[in-house]
């Protein structure tokens, strides 16, 4: 990125504060998804068990849209990594862009309809083993961005997942499937969390369409 030069003209700088341009491409994806030979690998490590403590799950018990930098929490940071010439307000708040959602390949340019999607639901990672841990670990799920975990979706294929893992839902866009399980594996595999079986043998049928 070129670097800012300092520009002593007041009208200039009152532009800058109140407008900043985030230049990210068009279908921007999160880092660090896996290729199809580690999600293979990485699947097979995982850990096959039952899921559990349903009953205790709260939303609450992972803080999220937490602040990232200066005025951009969790989500904003995610529409602006990943919409297409997206420009945001003093408060960080999109006044414009476009976001093309990968689920179900639709594009929207109302960041009021695009949901952040955590690829492995919260509800999901409890059950499978984020029950076990200190607030301050699953705040650090909740907001991670240095993985694959937030994806900007629309709200309608967000709210049609809900908390359900890929044996009971898949993404609409069947050319999807390798990467949503790739991404799905990754979260697992890197937090430490189980699959149960069905779930195991859904995303092993994914894999088979990379």
């Amino acid at each position: 990125m070129a670097r800012i030069r300092t520009v002593a003209l007041g009208a200039v700088a009152a532009v800058a504060l109140s407008l900043v341009v985030a230049p990210s491409p068009a279908g921007a994806t999160p880092p660090n998804i896996p290729s199809h030979s580690t999600a293979v690998s990485r699947l097979g490590a995982l850990t096959v068990a039952a899921e559990s403590h349903q009953s205790s799950y709260s939303r609450d018990l992972f803080p999220h849209w937490i602040t990232i930098t200066g005025t951009c929490n969790t989500r904003e940071q995610v529409l602006k990594r990943d919409g297409s010439n997206v420009v945001v307000d003093a408060n960080c708040y999109p006044t414009s862009g476009s976001w093309y959602s990968p689920y179900d390949g639709v594009t929207r340019t109302n960041p009021a309809d695009i949901s952040i999607d955590h690829v492995v639901p919260l509800a999901e990672a409890w059950r499978s083993g984020a029950w076990s841990w200190n607030t301050a670990r699953r705040q650090t799920y909740a907001n991670d961005l240095g993985g694959p975990e937030l994806w900007a979706v629309t709200g309608s294929v967000n709210s049609s997942k809900g908390d359900r893992d890929p044996a009971a839902w898949k993404p609409p866009r069947a050319a999807f499937h390798c990467t949503y399980a790739r991404a799905w594996i990754q979260v697992k595999w890197y937090y430490g969390l189980s699959v149960d079986s069905a779930e195991k043998s859904a995303l092993a049928g994914m894999l088979n369409t990379c």
